[in-house]
């Protein structure tokens, strides 16, 4: 880091534009990563204040206040706390939006308290006129004693001036706290306070005190000290009380000498909308078209990229075997790792096609509406409105949608909202639905336009829906877990999407399942790899015993080559692992050849239609649905019927839809839950209720 770089961290509410200004400020120049410690995404990047300076700026969650309910909110804490050279911001960049300056500057009169050189940046300043606002600049400068810009981060206004007030405030290193709490509440106790280290602004001593947040750098004997004033919480309590009324108390005197709004010159339609989209019936029922565009959407969009990129990667592998010499290192590129590295790829359009729609409805204001419209409806099932976003996050992958629970402030809602998640059908369940009800659902019109197949998988997308409702009740009743629930939303404005946050959000979710996901699957891909193609002496004499069969002699190349696969699949270890978990199966209606798939895609659910592909030994270079399709239309069962019969394919796919059939998932709910407890329950209930539900389904329909 050079010297003239300067820190900066950037703070603010929700809905502020914090991320629009991070992205004028940084353009391209930015990188994202976790925490220290945690798994919060943290997101830097360099700005260019002038020809000498430069400012390393930190995009922190955005919070109401400085006294966090959720993870996302207690990174904002530590960071301010720190004093460490390397990560303790030079300066801090509070944004602000300009319609809700009020309840936006207690988290600033927070932060100005801290001594730490503070910009507030009023964002969305472009709207005062249409929303009857004006604000005294000069003398909000005077009784905020701080730097205060006024900007447009959507459109690029006032950009130039926040980097100006950065260098300003940085050249002045010297804060002064705004409300100066220890002259109003009780001023012998913070006198006393402030006496146990020089090294920390009185508010920051105060923080360590209510949050019971303490920096790595304190001294053993300052904690201590600190500690004790905990012992009397009664008094604690009464002083945070009454530092909330004092800082409104301030921020309604300053407000009235700088800021007014005029009602009778405003033009928004905010109100008038909002009357729509926050409806008891016209809400629900938008809400329930708007989600209808975007499955219809995944579905017609994400085909063509899918099926371009599934062919890509089987004439990649085509070539490698065709121009890498013989051996198991070609092998394990051509049906390990291109396959597994395809399997990853193959789903990145619906996923990103789901996030653009999510960003869009997120930029444009929308998504808070839903947030406050589902409320009602997730409360009753021991949820609250923002599990709405990973429920319907989970629809395209549970990995980014288990991710997103770091928003829901009460741990019992967010570990209620990760058990659940996974029962909503996600993209990786639909090459298995959509083959099997190829199979077995006759392609037959209901009404003349309804398609019976289409309502098969409106039904298990339903299911799953359903089913994570009523599991959130289960939950909500039996976990013995003491949380607080608050539930705050911002209403921001309706604005039109910034083109760049969208692509930014799109590149990044994008990247975190590729990434995320890609690694457990490739390294899975490669395992079942080893196993389906070693085994013991059954395996290495297959090929001998079917070119030496009499009854294989009539048989073209390609034939016997496909018996071979065949054998050698049934003796490897994984077809042994099939065999021996037949008996098990056998009541669900499955034979070991099924039950390889089950074990195979256990890795991840998509791996259930390959694994089929080579059971059935369909060739690389023609595989696809239809062939799938006929080959397994044409397997019989020991009485000589189809084996892919009504019940058998209605039990397969009851199974997964139920089932926990994702490693990475299970991944990902152990690093959220910091245990494997979860996970385990997870991966155990499912997989009962998925067993259990089978078995009912293939024995009344049998």
């Amino acid at each position: 880091m050079s010297k003239i770089d300067i820190k900066v961290a950037l703070i603010g509410n929700p809905n502020t534009g914090k991320t629009s200004l991070f992205n004028q400020l940084t353009g391209l120049n930015q990188k994202v990563g976790n925490y220290p410690g945690v798994t919060v995404d943290k997101k830097t990047g360099i700005s260019k204040l002038s020809a000498t300076q430069n400012a390393i700026i930190t995009d922190l969650p955005g919070t109401y206040s400085i006294n966090p309910t959720s993870i996302d909110e207690s990174i904002v804490l530590k960071t301010l706390l720190k004093k460490d050279i390397k990560e303790s911001p030079d300066v801090i960049l509070v944004v602000a939006d300009v319609e809700n300056l009020k309840r936006n500057l207690l988290l600033f009169s927070q932060i100005k308290d801290l001594e730490i050189p503070t910009v507030l940046v009023i964002n969305m300043a472009d709207q005062m006129a249409r929303k009857g606002i004006s604000i005294d600049l000069s003398i909000l400068k005077k009784e905020l004693n701080t730097e205060v810009v006024l900007v447009s981060a959507r459109k690029n206004e006032g950009i130039e001036d926040v980097k100006a007030a950065i260098i300003r405030c940085h050249v002045a290193a010297k804060a002064s706290p705004l409300c100066g709490i220890n002259h109003q509440i009780d001023p012998d106790y913070f006198k006393k306070l402030k006496e146990i280290s020089p090294n920390y602004s009185l508010y920051q001593l105060w923080l360590m005190v209510t949050q019971n947040n303490f920096p790595d750098t304190i001294t053993k004997e300052e904690k201590q000290n600190l500690v004790a004033f905990k012992k009397d919480a009664f008094k604690l309590k009464k002083y945070q009380h009454k530092e909330t009324i004092y800082r409104y108390q301030e921020i309604n005197k300053i407000l009235k000498k700088t800021y007014l709004i005029d009602k009778s010159k405003a033009t928004d339609l905010r109100g008038k909308l909002d009357k729509v989209f926050t409806h008891k019936i016209f809400g629900y029922v938008f809400f329930f078209l708007i989600l209808l565009v975007i499955f219809q959407s995944i579905f017609d969009l994400a085909s063509v990229p899918m099926d371009f990129i599934d062919s890509t990667f089987a004439e990649l592998a085509d070539f490698a075997k065709s121009n890498l010499p013989n051996g198991v290192l070609t092998d394990l590129l051509t049906e390990g790792i291109i396959p597994g590295i395809g399997g990853v790829i193959i789903f990145i359009p619906q996923i990103a096609i789901l996030f653009l729609f999510i960003a869009i409805l997120e930029e444009t204001g929308y998504m808070s509406r839903v947030v406050f419209l589902m409320d009602k409806i997730m409360r009753r099932y021991g949820m609250n409105g923002k599990s709405i976003i990973p429920l319907i996050s989970g629809t395209a992958c549970a990995i980014p949608a288990i991710m997103a629970t770091r928003t829901i402030g009460s741990w019992k809602e967010r570990l209620i909202t990760i058990l659940v998640t996974p029962f909503t059908t996600c993209s990786a369940r639909l090459p298995v639905y959509a083959i099997l009800i190829g199979l077995i659902i006759p392609d037959n019109k209901i009404f003349g336009f309804l398609n019976l197949q289409g309502l098969v998988l409106l039904f298990l997308y339903g299911l799953g829906f359903a089913t994570a409702i009523l599991a959130a009740y289960i939950l909500h009743k039996t976990l013995n877990i003491k949380s607080k629930s608050f539930f705050v939303i911002e209403m921001p404005n309706y604005k039109l999407p910034s083109f760049k946050n969208v692509f930014f959000e799109v590149v990044e979710k994008t990247k975190a399942f590729v990434f995320g996901a890609g690694k457990i699957i490739l390294a899975l891909s490669i395992v079942l790899w080893f196993l389906a193609s070693n085994g013991g002496d059954a395996y290495k004499n297959s090929e001998k015993l079917i070119i030496e069969n009499v009854d294989y002699q009539h048989l073209s190349d390609v034939e016997l080559q496909q018996k071979i696969a065949s054998a050698k699949l049934e003796n490897s270890y994984i077809g042994s692992m099939g065999k021996a978990i037949e008996p098990a199966i056998k009541p669900l209606g499955y034979d070991w050849k099924i039950g390889i798939a089950l074990i195979t895609s256990f890795a991840a659910r998509e791996v259930f239609v390959g694994t089929l592909a080579t059971i059935y030994s369909v060739q690389a270079d023609d595989e696809n649905t239809t062939t799938i399709k006929q080959k397994m239309a044409s397997e019989v069962n020991e009485t000589g019927g189809k084996l892919f019969n009504f019940p058998v394919g209605m039990s397969l796919m009851i199974f997964y839809a139920f089932a926990m059939q994702c490693m990475a998932t299970l991944a990902i709910v152990k690093r959220e839950t910091k245990t494997w407890k979860w996970p385990l329950i997870q991966l155990f209930g499912m997989g009962l209720l998925a067993y259990v539900a089978s078995f009912l389904t293939y024995q009344i329909l049998s």
